[in-house]
């Protein structure tokens, strides 16, 4: 996408059980691979990415009862700026 990206992502997990081993627990692994996927594509839209983003986390592991992504473009191309700009998005299933 040309620019530097920080993404970060909370999630809620449904669960009645005890969460004792690792086998319980969302893969992180798996969801930063998802979000490598996703932004190695070229996306003209921050808004689009973070939409993507929360949907396809949620369809990985379907325990999952809330996704909220947050992406920060650290070099934005607007002239005279010297911060940056995000776009955030939570969705509860």
């Amino acid at each position: 996408m040309g620019n530097t990206f920080v993404v970060n992502i909370s999630l809620s997990l449904e669960t009645d059980e005890k969460i004792t081993v690792l086998e319980q627990t969302v893969n992180y692994a798996s969801v930063y691979a998802i979000v490598q996927k996703r932004m190695s594509l070229a996306t003209p839209l921050l808004e689009t990415l973070v939409q993507d983003l929360v949907q396809e986390i949620h369809e990985f592991d379907q325990r999952i009862r809330s996704v909220a992504v947050s992406i920060e473009k650290k070099n934005p191309p607007i002239p005279n700026i010297g911060g940056t700009v995000s776009v955030s998005l939570k969705k509860d299933f």
